[in-house]
């Protein structure tokens, strides 16, 4: 549940009822995540899950990468608007957790074009040389601000980032955070402000996404 949901629920449930309705597969892998999830709030959600879609929709990007994969659900929003020949990689580090998404991946239309890795995303950056149209990450908070020095190498223009939980609850507007979280998504949100090479604006859906695109 995120920071604004606990304020205003009733309006949580306006939004959703007021929006394009959740695919069956979302549906179905949303559910099973709340059954057999220790986390089950991780999950993008209907209201994110629906903006990644039209993002991707718009952009038909061919080359997506995705940092934090969990159950999968913000992987097929994001698959659902690739380009015919598009890909998408993503990455996790939970091997215990990697049967649920590699499940509805094969019920997916897009089987053949997610590459699933259980791979430190760092790694991955540091040693790719390939450029993406499209990134979303949603992953271990600690590692935000670095994930944006590897991420803007391997970015074009035109290029559109978003980063999850960048209001981290709220706790953003603390002066000085004790919490390495709390610290480390203020210094991302203060780092893409002062980069001259993106536009962004946070939006505040769910617990806040940065979204940027480069100039």
């Amino acid at each position: 549940m995120s920071f604004f949901e606990e304020k205003n629920p009733e309006m949580e449930r306006y939004l959703e009822t007021h929006a394009s309705s959740e695919p069956d597969i979302l549906k179905k892998l949303r559910r099973e995540t709340y059954q057999k999830t220790t986390q089950p709030h991780m999950i993008s959600g209907y209201q994110q899950g629906r903006l990644l879609t039209i993002i991707s929709k718009m952009m038909q990007p061919k080359n997506i990468l995705e940092i934090g994969t969990f159950t999968g659900y913000a992987t097929l929003c994001l698959a659902s608007g690739m380009s015919e020949k598009g890909k998408i990689t993503t990455l996790d580090v939970n091997e215990d957790l990697a049967y649920l998404p590699k499940k509805y991946f094969a019920e997916s239309g897009y089987s053949s074009q997610i590459d699933f890795r259980l791979l430190d995303a760092k790694e991955f950056l540091k040693e790719t040389d390939e450029f993406f149209d499209l990134v979303f990450i949603d992953a271990d908070k600690e590692n935000y601000a670095e994930y944006f020095r590897l991420i803007k190498p391997r970015t074009k223009s035109g290029s559109v980032v978003m980063f999850d939980n960048v209001l981290w609850y709220g706790k953003v507007l603390e002066e000085n955070p004790k919490q390495k979280s709390t610290q480390v998504i203020k210094e991302l949100n203060d780092l893409i402000a002062k980069d001259d090479d993106f536009e962004n604006l946070i939006l505040p859906l769910r617990d806040g996404v940065n979204f940027l695109r480069r100039k």
